[in-house]
């Protein structure tokens, strides 16, 4: 009975762990499709046929890319998302003939 229970514990203990694992992986692979979407929507100015197939194939495509990766390598992904992000806007700010 206690090997029935301590089995029981960690396929639950797996099984959270996905989950936590895929809805983080899901999250990134959005916001990171929908940044994509919205540049190609300004810049191109396509409808909203175009930006939701933008956004749904990005994020299979990093779903895809990222399913070996582990929480803390998504983690990782993330915070150089943010930090190219801030360069980015620092860019824009102080950008010469603005």
């Amino acid at each position: 009975m206690g090997q029935l229970m301590d089995t029981i514990q960690e396929k639950w203990r797996t099984s959270s762990n996905n989950l936590v694992l895929g809805t983080f992986r899901l999250l990134s692979g959005m916001v990171l499709a929908l940044t994509f979407a919205l540049i190609g929507s300004e810049a191109l100015g396509y409808g909203n046929l175009t930006f939701l197939f933008v956004l749904v194939s990005i994020t299979v495509a990093f779903m895809k890319i990222s399913r070996k990766w582990r929480l803390v390598g998504v983690f990782i992904f993330d915070l150089i998302c943010i930090l190219v992000g801030m360069l980015l806007k620092i860019y824009i700010l102080i950008a010469p003939g603005s």
